[in-house]
């Protein structure tokens, strides 16, 4: 069933557009109000933002609708995703909203919701606020009903304790010297505080929101700042987040990066040596590199892939009990400290391994070398270019040149008019041939 709002993690699109408008975010809440307003009991919901202008706009209009259907509302202002979802379950919500487009530029937008548990809603649960905000139908709260808002001022010192929490007992951070890359996001003041008050030196960058600059040539998916500044400071490491800080990109002494895969296995490699890992392995996605499936594999270790997205990959491991998982772009679920990506929580268990080892960063994580592996995004201006014949022949042909020793995976995005194509093997020439073929293709049939 394809659906109308919803897409791989929440509503998502360009700001004071549909559906990124102050009257269906208004349906939004109201919808998401009927869905979770169940017993006698004071209903809460706890709203958090990234620092794009349009959360001025868009917060007001969420709170507006739960408050409408006898919701409380706790508003925390610019606060990282993970950090509404540990709240969430904290303060015994019965709902956790984001507003954010995560990396996406300012002019995007996007709401994420989540349950009292902290983890983010089903597609059955999305499907059935779907079917409730197209429905004539309301059921308002009696004015003596009505819910209130306020602030909850001490958000971002709760969830920097957190965590810190995350931190092995009795470890420091003294003597090491960290680039903390906000991406003008989120994380912006929770995230320098949280190595400063673990003992490193912090050089913050990226900890000026405008409301317009937020990803813009910073954070998870721009490094090339993040690295310059660790070379300059003579930096023992760089830790990017992206706009809303659920996930990171390290890089190390000499400013080479290290994304989500190498950060896998990681800390897969050092939970199996302290007997924290569980599950056999690790789940990732099907974008995750064959070095790090190989890898893990001499480690008698399982890698699980699931579709592109964090919430699926924490599906699979609630239903399978594993408490490593994540993505090459760097959301890393760890499910003994949260419910979804932690940027910050997860930089720390590496941080931990550095300490702990004594060793530079370059000599510790990189542990496995990525086989050859491309990835081309292209735009499309409506269509199903997928469905082309050419296009299914031009894949057919990529999948049999790659043969048993390669992997080729086509996608749509979820949240942008783009087709993803990627192709690794061992044989770099042969990964570029196969992709651009099928990108000329696809390029030809939608232009």
């Amino acid at each position: 069933m394809t659906r109308k709002y919803f897409g791989t993690d929440g509503i998502r699109g360009r700001a004071n557009s549909e559906p990124i408008t102050p009257a269906t975010v208004l349906r939004l809440a109201m919808a998401a109000g009927r869905r979770f307003r169940r017993g006698n009991h004071r209903h809460l919901v706890v709203i958090g933002k990234d620092t794009r202008l349009s959360g001025y706009m868009l917060e007001p209009a969420l709170a507006t609708g739960f408050i409408s259907m006898g919701m409380d509302v706790d508003l925390v202002g610019p606060m990282p995703t993970p950090a509404v979802a540990m709240l969430t379950r904290s303060l015994r919500a019965d709902l956790g909203v984001v507003i954010s487009a995560s990396h996406n530029p300012y002019q995007d937008n996007g709401i994420k919701l989540f349950g009292p548990d902290g983890y983010k809603l089903s597609d059955e649960e999305e499907t059935a606020i779907e079917t409730l905000m197209d429905e004539d139908k309301n059921s308002y709260a009696e004015a003596e009903a009505l819910g209130r808002a306020k602030r909850l001022d001490d958000a971002p010192g709760r969830y920097t304790e957190f965590v810190k929490q995350a931190f092995p007992r009795g470890l420091r951070l003294d003597g090491l010297k960290i680039v903390v890359d906000c991406a003008n996001g989120a994380a912006y003041r929770v995230a320098p505080a949280v190595f400063y008050e673990l003992g490193a030196e912090v050089i913050p960058i990226g900890v000026q929101p405008d409301g317009t600059n937020i990803n813009r040539e910073c954070g998870a998916t721009d490094t090339a700042l993040m690295r310059e500044q660790v070379v300059l400071h003579g930096a023992d490491v760089g830790v990017a987040l992206d706009g809303d800080a659920d996930r990171m990109i390290l890089a190390d002494e000499t400013g080479a990066i290290l994304d989500g895969d190498q950060i896998m296995g990681l800390i897969a490699r050092s939970w199996q040596q302290s007997e924290r890992l569980r599950g056999g392995g690790i789940v990732a996605t099907v974008m995750s590199n064959l070095g790090l499936e190989r890898y893990l594999g001499g480690l008698g270790l399982e890698l699980a892939r699931t579709a592109v997205g964090d919430r699926y990959v924490v599906e699979h491991m609630r239903a399978n009990g594993h408490n490593v998982g994540g993505e090459q772009s760097g959301h890393i679920i760890l499910s003994d400290f949260g419910t979804t990506g932690d940027g910050l929580v997860a930089a720390l268990q590496v941080l931990a391994v550095l300490v702990e080892e004594g060793r530079k960063v370059s000599e510790v994580c990189h542990i496995f070398d990525p086989l050859p592996q491309l990835l081309r995004n292209v735009r499309f201006n409506g269509g199903a270019p997928l469905e082309n014949s050419k296009v299914i022949k031009a894949i057919k042909a990529g999948e049999a040149s790659l043969g048993g020793a390669g992997r080729l995976v086509i996608r749509k995005s979820g949240t942008e008019p783009v087709i993803r194509v990627m192709a690794e093997g061992d044989d770099d020439t042969l990964v570029t041939g196969v992709v651009d073929d099928i990108v000329s293709t696809i390029e030809q049939v939608s232009g």
